[in-house]
């Protein structure tokens, strides 16, 4: 049976699919930002995807995870900015233009300001204009993926720029788990040989990649205001791993959107088994 996986079109996304058809891979590979596979997962059109972590806490009945990955960091993740002309106490009665790209990372930071920063008068909205504009004219603003990047070599004077990953190990000690492999429980009993299969190769897509970036920042550079350094420091700082601190981090995150009324309750972690 044929898999259809989900591909962010980030450039975090881009270790776990570099060399995956050359290991073997042979299934179907469908490419969005993250909110559209989300909602591709949920409707079954896709069997799993690197998704965000938000996904799985507000369906995770539907769902199981593949162990050991994930796309996390521990400190600054340099791809979820939030770009602001005020400190973030100043924030307090102002609206914050967001990214419909990713609810984890609006999440996290309605988290942020919520329970660590103690605001509780942020209006936040998509804007009609692109979120790059938001910025030039200086209201505070949402960025995340490849766009987050970019906008960080070119931010206003005067503009600040707070870096979500950062501030949520500031304040917890925690990775924090931006997204996850996540799986429709129909795909994980129906296709599990085809998914055991999925799951080594992806983690020799990603050791490959990451074993010699720079000839993969090559590949890609192109196609990005970014230089071949500033890639590789990237997947450097970038943790694809999924070990007991990480979930550590994910089961808070879910507590905390709980708490804050963004959850309806608390998700139950589960992963896919091989047998």
């Amino acid at each position: 049976m044929t898999l259809n996986v989900g591909h962010i079109a980030y450039l975090n996304c881009v270790p776990f699919f570099h060399y995956l058809r050359e290991v073997g891979f042979e299934g179907n590979i469908v490419h969005g930002v993250p909110s559209q596979l989300n909602a591709m997962l949920a409707e079954g059109k896709l069997d799993l995807s690197p998704s965000s972590s938000f996904e799985y806490g507000l369906h995770w009945q539907k769902y199981v995870l593949l162990p050991d990955l994930s796309i996390s960091s521990k400190g600054p993740v340099q791809s979820v900015l939030l770009f602001s002309p005020c400190t973030l106490p100043e924030l307090e009665g102002r609206q914050v233009a967001l990214t419909g790209e990713s609810a984890t990372s609006v999440n996290l930071l309605k988290i942020l300001l919520r329970e660590f920063v103690g605001l509780r008068e942020v209006d936040f909205q998509v804007p009609e204009n692109s979120v790059e504009e938001c910025i030039e004219q200086k209201q505070p603003s949402l960025l995340i993926g490849d766009r987050a990047l970019k906008m960080s070599k070119r931010c206003p004077p005067g503009c600040r720029i707070y870096d979500l990953g950062e501030l949520w190990y500031q304040y917890t000690g925690k990775p924090f788990v931006f997204a996850l492999w996540i799986v429709r429980r129909e795909a994980a009993e129906n296709k599990r040989r085809e998914l055991n299969l999925l799951k080594e190769k992806l983690k020799t897509s990603l050791e490959k990649s990451l074993k010699d970036k720079k000839p993969l920042a090559m590949a890609v550079s192109d196609n990005l205001s970014l230089t071949v350094s500033e890639i590789t420091e990237y997947w450097t700082i970038m943790d694809y791993r999924l070990e007991k601190d990480h979930i550590e981090g994910l089961e808070l995150y879910f507590d905390l959107c709980h708490l804050h009324g963004l959850l309806p309750d608390k998700p139950r972690i589960d992963f896919f088994s091989e047998s």
